[in-house]
């Protein structure tokens, strides 16, 4: 009862979410890997208006310019703006990383799921399934899908089927085998993380709350555990995204990334590999870019790892 008449303060109601930001703004690292990525990504979105001269601009009296006032990251061998095709390289290589994650979630995540709350034979069957993909060198079998999606896109004789996924892979610039590629062979971890996490929720309270007021087992997936997984789920699409940037990279140095007169910032290492010496301003924009947003996107990764345990709170 209070005695001088006045009301008692009402307890603050804080989301989760809210609770989450605030433990990340004490990760400085994480706050400035999210800014970098947040200018990077309005960059590449903007990118056509930013960018001062199109990135396809042929100027051959002008090629291998140094750093000026006019191209102010220099030209690359056939005369074109170097800031403006590293633009345009966001773009497709941030592409390549937030639209292999969106394939390897819708993968991943419905079967580290079902895996972890059926159990039994079910999880045994996908669990050994995972193994054995496990067992296989990732580089290896993304050059294999590479090489044959791209052989089969070409053959003038495809319909059907596969005539629609060539024109949808034109359209990309030659994306979508990069997209499936890199998506078979990364929704592994994702699904056993899942996994783990609805096997650590599934004997909860709220889950046994949940079966004896008769919800169906989808309804418990979809309402219950699959979105109390969300915390794995961000952390590891964070930490995705580097990684395929980083692969699709590696693919197009060796000729099997985005096609021409697309670009990415793997195109444009090796591009710039090949006049190293004579003109090193090739190589290191387009590399800086590319190691500036992977250590963002590892730092942003940490931090949210850190904010969304709830073990971690403001401790640290």
């Amino acid at each position: 009862m209070v005695l001088d008449g006045s009301l008692p303060l009402a307890r603050e109601v804080r989301s989760p979410w809210r609770d989450t930001w605030l433990r990340l703004k004490e990760h400085r690292m994480a706050i400035l890997g999210l800014a970098f990525i947040v200018l990077v990504a309005l960059s590449a979105f903007f990118a056509d208006w930013v960018a001062p001269i199109p990135f396809t601009l042929q100027d051959s009296t002008r090629a291998y310019e140094p750093p000026t006032s006019e191209h102010w990251m220099g030209t690359d061998q056939l005369g074109r703006d170097l800031f403006s095709r590293l633009l345009q390289g966001a773009r497709i290589s941030l592409s390549v990383g937030i639209m292999t994650q969106m394939i390897i979630l819708i993968i991943g995540v419905p079967i580290g799921a079902i895996a972890g709350y059926f159990g039994g034979r079910v999880d045994q069957a996908l669990m050994r399934t995972i193994d054995v993909m496990y067992s296989f060198p990732d580089l290896l079998i993304v050059i294999i899908v590479m090489a044959s999606m791209r052989a089969a896109f070409r053959d003038p004789r495809a319909s059907g089927v596969m005539g629609v996924l060539a024109s949808v892979d034109s359209a990309f610039g030659g994306l979508l085998g990069v997209f499936v590629a890199l998506a078979l062979v990364s929704w592994l971890t994702v699904a056993r993380l899942v996994r783990g996490q609805v096997l650590a929720l599934r004997e909860r309270d709220f889950i046994h709350a949940a079966r004896a007021s008769g919800a169906s087992r989808r309804s418990i997936l979809m309402r219950h555990l699959i979105p109390n997984t969300v915390g794995v789920i961000v952390v590891a699409a964070t930490f995705g995204i580097p990684r395929a940037i980083i692969v699709e990279a590696s693919l197009s140095f060796i000729g099997l990334g985005v096609q021409a007169p697309m670009t990415s910032w793997g195109v444009m290492l090796l591009e710039g590999y090949k006049a190293l010496r004579a003109s090193p301003h090739l190589i290191v924009f387009p590399a800086a870019a590319l190691s500036l947003t992977v250590l963002a996107y590892n730092f942003l990764g940490d931090g949210l790892r850190d904010a969304l345990d709830p073990w971690t709170g403001h401790s640290r």
